[in-house]
């Protein structure tokens, strides 16, 4: 029986297992990925992430999720990735520069006793290009109706590396969120599949917000964000 060296870090309970593959690639890590992360009879994560060289960047990251299917990129994948890194010295680089499947991320933390204990990463632009995120549309997709499980929705699309749908929702607590997540992700409107946020508007500055992740097999929890400020219309602002 071989051995494996891992850690696991979560960001925002979104979880993952880190190895670091530089020395090389594990046999068949779709299938790894599936076993690793099943919550039943594996560790347990929302995916599995390598470490591997570069030869554009600092090191490379690649990301499979718990269904085995490869994903470009993750904000909270790549902030546990530099913890990984930083705190047990396997790279040594500040701002620290990542290759992934969308590109290179550039990656800054902060210390608090030598330890990271923040990361921010700059996610780059976002894109509205339907076809590009992608969508079966053209152009930008903003409060597009589009049925879902007998319903229909008025959807927003965008891509940080990664395809989302935002759709706004006047209860998202009560949300049967493992069952019409997976009707969103599989429906036909989106080529590569989706990540979706059911949001609710709780006030100017509180958004409610629930999260079907792509391929990660459950996806997370009620979240409530506070931004700085509330966007006066549906639309996701442009950042």
């Amino acid at each position: 029986m071989s051995s494996l060296t891992f850690t696991k870090l979560h960001g925002t309970a979104n979880d993952f297992v880190y190895v670091d593959a530089r020395g090389g690639l594990p046999a068949e890590p779709d299938q790894l990925a599936v076993r690793l992360c099943d919550r039943h009879t594996g560790i347990g994560a929302d995916g599995l992430i390598l470490l591997l060289n570069s030869e554009v960047a600092d090191c490379r990251m690649v990301i499979f999720n718990a269904d085995g299917s490869r994903a470009e990129m993750c904000g909270n994948g790549i902030r546990g990735f530099a913890k990984y890194l930083l705190d047990r010295e396997l790279i040594v680089a500040e701002p620290l520069r990542i290759e992934t499947d969308d590109g290179t991320k550039t990656v800054q933390v902060g210390r608090e006793n030598g330890r990271v204990c923040t990361v921010t990463v700059d996610m780059g632009t976002p894109e509205w290009e339907g076809r590009r995120i992608p969508v079966d549309a053209d152009g930008e997709v903003v409060e597009h109706a589009l049925e879902v499980a007998g319903d229909t929705h008025l959807v927003t699309c965008v891509s940080m590396g990664n395809p989302h749908c935002v759709t706004f929702m006047n209860d998202v607590a009560s949300l049967s969120l493992r069952e019409l997540g997976p009707r969103f992700e599989s429906h036909p409107f989106f080529p590569r599949r989706v990540n979706t946020e059911f949001v609710r508007v709780v006030s100017r500055e509180r958004l409610e917000m629930r999260v079907w992740e792509r391929g990660a097999c459950g996806g997370g929890g009620s979240r409530t964000h506070r931004p700085g400020r509330a966007p006066r219309r549906r639309r996701p602002p442009r950042g």
